[in-house]
């Protein structure tokens, strides 16, 4: 049950947004706060509409902690989602500053655009694969920065899932037919997380069905166009001292960023 008033809630948001831009975030749970998980998604809403209010557009979602062990560490039960903003999409091979980051870390992860919509109703693997525009392999970027006690979960939910951005490689628009693949995430040519036997479309787009129907209950449908970062299959990893990271994959390509 919510435990904050929408006063509350808004001024957890205001503090949270300029959190953000200072690269500081999460500054309101350093002295241990802890939120119902409702609360949580009242306040990532309500930062998600001041970002809105300024000019910048949500173009999809992202899925969290779509791993049982994941949730378990969190405290949750159930994966997580945030929103993708039009200000922090990056092409293959950008430069990013670290600084405008805090302590940036690193998920190897495939995407998918949509080119039609998805009925709630009906939204396992084979329909959203119909719906499937192109697919590509990304970077997702995070502010590893937790400032409360654990579980982390309310946390991760109020701060937009800890998600910073995305750095998009080329789409891949033939993708209907089954395939495995296998995904490399690479610090300065030296690999610091794998897998393979990866299964397309099985593995790869199994928790977008829950993503359609939490967000129905929420009154939102996934838009024409719209991106969905499809869930990582390892935890966030920070670039530290590194500068080039790649993301490798035989089935879908690769795409990389430099950080200085």
């Amino acid at each position: 049950m919510p435990q904050l008033d929408q006063i509350h809630i808004e001024k957890m948001a205001e503090q949270m947004l300029i959190d953000f831009d200072d690269r500081n975030p999460g500054t309101v749970f350093a002295d241990g706060l802890r939120l119902e998980l409702e609360d949580a998604w009242r306040v990532q809403r309500a930062v998600e509409q001041r970002r809105g209010a300024r000019g910048e557009e949500v173009i999809g979602y992202k899925i969290g902690c779509v791993s049982g062990v994941n949730q378990k560490v969190m405290g949750l039960t159930h994966p997580v989602w945030g929103a993708l903003w039009s200000t922090e999409q990056h092409r293959d091979g950008v430069e990013l500053q670290k600084s405008n980051f805090a302590n940036v870390a690193i998920e190897a992860e495939f995407a998918i655009t949509v080119g039609r919509a998805i009925d709630p109703t009906n939204a396992g693997v084979s329909a959203v694969l119909e719906a499937v525009d192109a697919v590509f392999p990304v970077l997702e970027l995070h502010n590893l920065m937790m400032r409360g006690d654990p579980p982390h979960g309310h946390e991760l939910i109020a701060n937009n899932a800890i998600h910073a951005g995305v750095v998009r490689g080329r789409p891949i628009t033939d993708a209907m037919g089954e395939r495995e693949t296998d995904l490399a995430l690479v610090f300065d040519g030296s690999t610091v997380d794998a897998w393979s036997g990866i299964r397309w479309p099985h593995d790869v787009l199994s928790a977008v069905e829950w993503l359609v129907r939490r967000l129905d209950e929420g009154g939102r449908r996934l838009n024409i166009g719209d991106t969905i970062l499809v869930g990582a299959l390892g935890p966030p990893i920070p670039v530290g001292g590194g500068k080039r990271v790649d993301v490798t994959s035989s089935a879908f390509g690769d795409v990389f960023a430099t950080f200085v």
